[in-house]
């Protein structure tokens, strides 16, 4: 049979195959230099879409799960974590961190396949490539493919387009995208070519005038029908989904030597899965009008007598029905019971996704909740996010929306084939799942948890790791970020006060550590009183927005100044500005470029520096004007840099192709490292036992071997510290050594979250912080949240207030600019509009209804009764003629807030603004 099968495949596949290349866990050669490390995650579970979960269909406890940009990953029962399995890939294939696609083979379960590939337009430069394992993903070899593959592509949730003959294993189908048709391999994915008689490539198209939405999406799903095969002999009967509206549904009778669109099937929409019933010979189809993942608002479920040729459709809500808002997908059924089916929205944002479930083939259904009476639910399920709390995102919605939600993006939902009890689905934060599925059915609750530990999927912008506090703070894509206490355990919630979608940039000032700043995107047309920026006196633990200069567009990168006295921010979409305090009013810096990249010295409070388009800019006045250096050898661009605490004027840059560049007079000049080719980015830590210079960290190819290196001595010697089983894919974009443990290193990863790693035989030991003294709140704020602890405690003036301003000499502007239930956020600023300067001020007024301040920064206030007095800090005493100063507070209200109707500087009547 096997040569008879080879015969009729010949007849019609593409003569060429592709080269066979290599890749196992011991892989290429290290650096000369090297040294053991330990490396292992931070604990945040998940934080990024899992478009995909594989059960094994003849072992059990056999799953695996695939992301769009961290890799695959294989369940352990004994441990009930996940197993990264494709951390082995490097820089120089980085986008086989994105997988298409992933099957398990019931033949062989020692067998897995991946379809590696992140992105088929320009952004990915290589080709895709078919992954094969024969020991579960503990190794691996690989088949490049001819074409790219698009693991983080629109549509990616659609599929499997990866399928495994279940009578003859060697066999294996693969959907390609872009145009490129059905391909199959017969020599366990060996060698591939397209099945060229296969009629239909696929033909929808997101949207054509944008790059990352202008591909064909193709051939989506194959399914074999089991069947019609016996063992070892092929399969008959094959199932593939195209992307296509008018033809969405392909047949093989005779094991793949034919092919055509099966009569009669449902037009109009795109089928996201295609599931085979072997059993009583249906295929079931959940379709939705757009291919997903974010949108979808249409679609029907269908099923298919492969007996008969009849199509039946058994939607929850027809597509013909106003109340359908949502396509269809994460289509499962349960092997135990095959009548038994489930299928989720796609998408459903608002409220909450469903999830629908029948047990007589689609005749009736049930919903994981239903209205009661609008706004009000009632609910099948109960949520017990405890192991990741910040599922919730910091909301507290109004009914009908919960937080935390169900989900969103729901591609992937599967009932376990050995258990009707226990089912997982992906969503775009987590992998959610419950062991109790069939009291749904008895009518009682369901306990859904997540069941993610161990999948780390966060894209890390930034990290600092403070001297003091908690020794990690992390910047991240899609989820803001989080503070460390305990890098083994899951913080318990994100940055809010406010909340940023991503957070694109944070500091700490170097001899002040607890004061620290962040900046980031968020929906401005949603949240119009939320800034890009916030700010923290108690090393993180608590935050508080500031203002933001006219033009900002998103976060760009920020720096703290040593003693955290003033920040420099280079935002998106306007100038580089500087705020002296808290970031209450900005003021333009000049001589630098918009959107430079900014960062501080770690000694001198006054000395800030950029780097924009291959010129180094510096400012000795705390980032109010910047000179460009006579520096040469800089990259285009902005790229990453930073000043050594405890050294003035001491930079590194990491140049890229350019190599590393060491400067020692604040960027006047920069050295080039001879033994660095190239350097994506550059951290510091504490320094060797014996050694006065920190440690380096770098990201980048010493003496041609590209990895993570450490320095003990200013960069003239340098060691390997990961090898080629830790290599992260795309990884660099943060890096940080740890200022109190010697060796320790964080590596922030493009969807493999936080790295951290010791010397082995050194300190191995996570470092904790005790909490901070006041707890987090227990309910969640409002999506305009108010900080919910003190912000700055500024330290009471120094210089005494002169003699007051004539009447009429100074005039106050008070704005509110954040409100809730009871409570509200303001700013105040005081403008000197006397012929002389002030030095030192005391601001005072009445509150009308009662207010009550909690919490201010730049200044130091007391209150008695109605009566305010706030008194300058020691670094905003002066107000020059003309000038201006500002400060802020939180405070709580009644339901009434009044604002003060009159003001006195140092005891003279001010004009109100």
């Amino acid at each position: 049979m096997r040569n008879r099968l080879a015969a009729v495949l010949a007849t019609t596949l593409v003569a060429g195959v592709m080269a066979v290349v290599t890749h196992t866990a011991t892989g290429p050669a290290t650096a000369a230099a090297a040294e053991p490390y330990s490396w292992r995650n931070a604990e945040i579970a998940g934080g990024g879409f899992v478009p995909g979960i594989i059960f094994n269909q003849s072992k059990k406890d056999l799953v695996y799960a695939r992301t769009d940009i961290g890799g695959a990953y294989r369940w352990n029962p004994a441990t009930g974590r996940w197993i990264p399995l494709l951390d082995w890939v490097g820089q120089d294939n980085w986008g086989w961190n994105g997988v298409a696609s992933l099957a398990t083979d019931p033949v062989d379960p020692n067998r897995v396949y991946v379809a590696a590939g992140m992105y088929t337009n320009s952004w990915d430069p290589n080709n895709g490539a078919i992954l094969r394992s024969t020991d579960q993903g503990a190794t691996w070899q690989a088949t490049p493919l001819p074409f790219k593959l698009g693991g983080n592509m629109p549509g990616r949730g659609m599929g499997e387009r990866l399928a495994i003959d279940p009578n003859r294993n060697s066999v294996l189908y693969f959907g390609a995208p872009s145009g490129k048709g059905l391909w199959r391999s017969t020599d366990y994915g060996v060698t591939w070519a397209q099945v060229t008689n296969f009629p239909n490539p696929g033909n929808y198209v997101q949207d054509p005038a944008n790059e990352y939405t202008a591909d064909n999406q193709g051939v989506v799903w194959v399914a074999f029908d089991k069947s019609t095969g016996t063992a070892g002999t092929a399969t008959k009967g094959i199932y593939v989904g195209v992307a296509d509206k008018n033809n969405t549904v392909y047949r093989s009778t005779d094991g793949g030597a034919t092919w055509q669109a099966i009569p009669g099937a449902p037009t109009g929409y795109l089928a996201h899965k295609g599931v085979l019933d072997p059993v009583n010979h249906y295929l079931y189809i959940a379709t939705s009008d757009t291919g997903g993942p974010y949108d979808g608002g249409k679609g029907d479920v269908w099923k298919y007598s492969t007996t008969t040729g009849a199509w039946t459709r058994i939607s929850p809500i027809p597509s013909t029905s106003s109340d359908d808002y949502f396509g269809y997908s994460g289509l499962t059924i349960d092997r135990q019971h095959p009548n038994t089916l489930m299928v989720a929205t796609q998408v459903s944002w608002w409220p909450d996704i469903i999830i629908f479930r029948t047990t007589d083939g689609g005749a009736t259904w049930t919903r994981i909740w239903d209205f009661t009476g609008y706004p009000n639910r009632s609910n099948r399920y109960t949520q017990d996010i405890s192991s990741a709390p910040w599922l919730t995102f910091g909301a507290n919605p109004s009914p009908p929306e919960t937080a935390p939600k169900l989900g969103w993006m729901t591609e992937s939902l599967e009932i376990d084939p050995f258990n009707s009890d226990r089912m997982m689905y992906g969503t775009g934060a987590t992998i959610y799942g419950t062991t109790d599925l069939t009291k749904w059915d008895s009518g009682g609750q369901i306990t859904i948890r997540p069941m993610v530990a161990g999948l780390e999927e966060t894209a890390v912008l930034d990290l600092i790791s403070p001297p003091t506090g908690a020794p990690l703070i992390s910047a991240l894509g899609d989820i803001g970020g989080f503070r460390h206490t305990d890098l083994t355990k899951v913080p318990a919630m994100m940055f809010t006060s406010p909340v940023f979608t991503s957070t694109t940039s944070l500091d700490y000032a170097e001899t002040n550590p607890s004061y620290l700043v962040r900046v980031g995107d968020l929906d401005k047309s949603a949240r119009p009183n939320d800034n890009r920026v916030a700010f923290s006196t108690d090393g993180g633990a608590n935050w508080f927005q500031g203002t933001e200069p006219g033009g900002v567009t998103g976060g760009g990168t920020v720096a703290a100044a040593a003693d955290g006295s003033r920040f420099v921010w280079a935002p998106k979409g306007a100038a580089v500005s500087y705020s002296v305090g808290f970031g209450t009013s900005w003021a333009t810096s000049t001589g630098i470029p918009n959107e430079a990249r900014v960062e501080s010295d770690r000694v001198n409070p006054k000395k800030f520096y950029g780097v924009s388009g291959g010129r180094f800019y510096r400012s000795t006045d705390g980032g109010a004007t910047f000179t460009a250096t006579a520096a040469t050898g800089l990259p285009t661009g902005t790229p990453r840099f930073g000043a050594v605490p405890g050294r003035e004027g001491d930079i590194w840059l990491a140049g890229g192709a350019n190599g590393l560049l060491h400067s020692t007079d604040s960027g006047a000049t920069f050295t080039k490292v001879s033994s660095v080719g190239s350097a994506i980015n550059i951290g510091f830590g504490k320094a060797a036992p014996g050694q006065s210079y920190q440690a380096l960290y770098l990201v980048g190819t010493v003496d041609g071997v590209t990895g993570v290196f450490r320095s003990d001595n200013a960069g003239t010697g340098w060691v390997r510290i990961n090898d080629s089983q830790h290599q992260y894919g795309n990884a660099g974009e943060a890096i940080t050594g740890d200022p109190r443990v010697y060796g320790r290193v964080y590596l922030g990863t493009n969807g493999r979250g936080v790295l951290y790693a010791d010397r082995l035989g050194g300190s191995t030991t996570p470092p904790t912080t005790p909490p901070p003294t006041t707890p987090p709140p227990t309910t969640a704020p409002p999506t305009t949240a108010p900080p919910t602890t003190a912000p700055p405690t500024t330290r009471p003036p120094t210089t005494p207030p002169t003699t007051p301003p004539a009447t009429g000499g100074c005039s106050v502007r008070y704005s509110v600019v954040n409100e809730w239930s009871n409570g509200f956020q303001a700013d105040v600023r005081i403008t000197n509009k006397g012929a002389q300067g002030v030095n030192g001020w005391s601001l005072g007024w009445a509150f009308p209804s009662g207010q009550q301040i909690t919490q201010l920064w730049n200044g130091a206030y007391t209150q008695t009764g109605a009566n305010v007095t706030v008194r300058n800090a020691d670094y905003n005493a002066a107000i020059p003629a003309g000038g201006s100063v500002s400060f802020g507070f939180n405070a709580s209200k009644t339901a009434a807030n009044a604002r003060p109707s009159g003001y006195t500087l140092n005891g003279a009547s001010c004009a109100v603004e």
